[in-house]
């Protein structure tokens, strides 16, 4: 069932990014962005479309914002894969943005992905414009200086750093880069329907810490096959991680931990809520 639906989420989230990148002038830019906004889980999506419906809101309704997300989470690997950071020619399997174009239009590319993200949550069948700038308001928290781009800045940051990361800077640090964006599609669904957000804030937390660790296992245990990514990266750098700081084991433990943690947050919605506690599971049991 899970799975099914996942599938189904990533064809059609595709369509709707798909269909606004379209409406832009043709060109280098409008390519370079269609290139960008290929594959990937579609887990943020997911998760708004889920929690929306956690609240009776169906899916077509929702759909902007799950494209908002996507489009948002493709600028920031866009980003996150240049020289200047990262420094990565791989991603999803195929050459990064900056490779097979050039470093100018990634960082366009980047920029003109994370405005159509804000230009999707103003979509009209979003609901009330009091629900749409919650919304915006909620994605721009999450992705700025207190959310994601804060968390990548700790990062850099880290690079330099005199001595590693302690456990406690890794979750600070992760929170922002990986939890917040998470947290927010988790979230998006209670802003839609103007319902309280706290339930699905604790579950998103718990899942996005448990999605990083997940992240890190694979650093160490996947292949750039499964991942379409390099791996290895992080240890040759010598970046503490969970996994450098809890091994192995004890990373798969506290993952296994957070995402029972995650399902209890959920249990006030009963059965309703199994597709997302499908895929709290589904996060550390992914090999990509």
């Amino acid at each position: 069932m899970f799975e099914t639906r996942l599938k189904d989420v990533q064809h059609e989230v595709q369509i709707a990014l798909d269909t606004a990148i379209a409406r832009l002038p043709e060109g280098a830019l409008r390519d370079a962005m269609a290139y960008a906004a290929q594959g990937g889980k579609r887990l943020r999506a997911f998760l708004v479309l889920e929690s929306a419906a956690l609240f009776g809101i169906p899916a077509e309704r929702a759909m902007p914002a799950a494209a908002a997300v996507e489009a948002l989470h493709a600028y920031s690997l866009v980003h996150d894969d240049m020289p200047c950071m990262d420094d990565d020619d791989l991603r999803r399997g195929l050459p990064t943005v900056h490779v097979k174009w050039d470093e100018a239009t990634a960082v366009l590319v980047g920029d003109a992905l994370q405005t159509l993200a804000f230009e999707l949550c103003c979509a009209p069948e979003l609901g009330a414009p009091d629900r749409r700038i919650a919304l915006v308001a909620a994605l721009a928290k999450a992705s700025g200086a207190e959310g994601m781009v804060y968390g990548q800045a700790l990062d850099i940051a880290a690079e330099t750093a005199a001595a590693p990361l302690s456990l406690d800077e890794i979750i600070r640090l992760q929170a922002g880069k990986t939890g917040a964006l998470i947290c927010f599609a988790a979230e998006a669904g209670a802003i839609l329907a103007g319902e309280d957000r706290a339930p699905l804030a604790r579950y998103a937390t718990a899942l996005g810490l448990a999605f990083q660790i997940a992240d890190d296992i694979l650093d160490v245990e996947g292949s750039e096959e499964q991942t379409g990514k390099r791996v290895g990266k992080d240890a040759d750098a010598g970046k503490a991680t969970f996994v450098s700081l809890l091994g192995l084991d004890g990373a798969r433990k506290r993952a296994a931990e957070l995402i029972d943690e995650a399902e209890q947050a959920l249990s006030g919605y009963g059965a309703s809520a199994q597709n997302l506690r499908d895929a709290a599971r589904f996060v550390i049991a992914r090999n990509n």
